[in-house]
């Protein structure tokens, strides 16, 4: 009933987008100043899209010798459909799509659609859309890599195991962002067996609207009041949420505890290296960003794009062309792989209180 109730929600919200988009469709793409437009949702839900995507998104489009450009919508639906919009009003010939939620990118997507521009989802799938391709990481991979590490880090932190059951709560990402749902997925595919032998005990359970920090940091502060602070560890689908639970730990003097995250964030590892957190999930955001250029950049060309998989659209019951890159578990143990690739710089971590555990650290809990 309750997945029935989502589906119909997620209905109504595409059919007011589209809507939304009648005038806009109308318009045809004009010869203008820009052959690829990417459209980033946030600064807010995580600092990859400044940090990486931005970056080495117009790198590969310089490289490639295309006109490129790169808007950020800052978490407001109608400015990405007004981005949109402008895309195509400057001639975009393919738009990367990496949609705030599922009924913006499909404003987005049918006005491009009606003008002829071809669209590609970056990162997170529009449901009911229309883009000729996705590309991404292994979403449900990344929920998996977050389960197994919580449970790893329960069991090296002895509170598992010996007729022990601890309580594990969730912090989800957005309800109306696809990823948070293939996260969540890939993340209860291993806890549910544990629950279900009793090894371990549901604690509450809810999505971050809009992957909102702040908001995260209300919700398990509630969490803790309503179990009078009896949550052993934490399934939280990114940083930002797994920083949010530090800041309530903290705030409650409470001890450590596994705590789950995603993005390998400076925060993040912060956290990792000074025993606050237990885990990130590393995603090559600039790999990721390359393989969507080189994606929009063949559309442009009218060559071949190459995919490796396909993904089911479950609104629009279609299946996508994709391209998925694979995730990476990083701990205390490897966390310095972020340095070695270049990703993190070691300044932006091993700095102020959290220089010392660069140095030294003890073993990964």
């Amino acid at each position: 009933m309750k997945k029935f109730v989502l589906v119909l929600a997620l209905v109504a919200l595409v059919t007011s987008a589209v809507l939304t988009t009648t005038a806009l469709g109308k318009s045809k793409a004009k010869k203008g100043s820009v052959d690829i437009c990417a459209l980033l949702p946030d600064t807010k839900s995580s600092v990859r899209y400044t940090l990486f995507d931005k970056p080495a998104l117009e790198a590969a489009f310089s490289a490639a010798g295309v006109t490129g450009t790169v808007l950020n919508a800052q978490g407001d639906t109608q400015t990405q459909i007004t981005q949109g919009q402008q895309c195509v009003t400057n001639g975009a010939k393919v738009i990367l799509v990496d949609a705030l939620d599922s009924g913006t990118g499909v404003a987005i997507e049918t006005a491009a659609k009606a003008a002829g521009v071809k669209t590609i989802d970056y990162d997170r799938l529009v449901l009911g859309g229309s883009a000729s391709y996705y590309i991404s990481f292994n979403n449900v991979a990344v929920g998996v890599l977050q389960g197994k590490a919580l449970v790893a880090a329960m069991k090296a932190k002895g509170i598992m195991g010996k007729g022990k059951k601890p309580v594990v709560a969730e912090l989800d990402g957005a309800p109306t962002d696809n990823n948070a749902t293939l996260f969540a997925k890939g993340g209860d595919s291993v806890l549910a067996p544990y629950f279900k032998s009793g090894q371990l005990k549901k604690g509450p359970k809810q999505a971050v609207p809009n992957w909102d920090n702040q908001k995260a940091l209300t919700i398990f502060e509630q969490m803790l009041t309503k179990t009078g602070n009896k949550i052993n560890a934490v399934l939280a689908a990114n940083d930002g949420l797994g920083n949010a639970v530090v800041t309530a730990l903290n705030s409650h003097k409470l001890k450590p505890r596994p705590v789950t995250g995603q993005d390998a964030t400076p925060q993040g590892v912060q956290n990792i290296i000074s025993g606050w957190q237990s885990m990130t999930v590393y995603k090559k955001v600039p790999l990721e960003a390359k393989a969507a250029a080189a994606a929009a950049i063949a559309v442009v060309k009218g060559t071949k794009v190459a995919t490796n998989g396909t993904t089911a659209d479950s609104v629009g019951g279609r299946s996508v062309p994709s391209v998925l890159l694979t995730p990476i578990t990083i701990t205390k143990v490897n966390y310095q792989m972020l340095f070695t690739d270049k990703f993190l710089k070691k300044s932006d971590v091993c700095t102020g209180i959290y220089a010392k555990y660069c140095k030294t650290y003890k073993k990964p809990f």
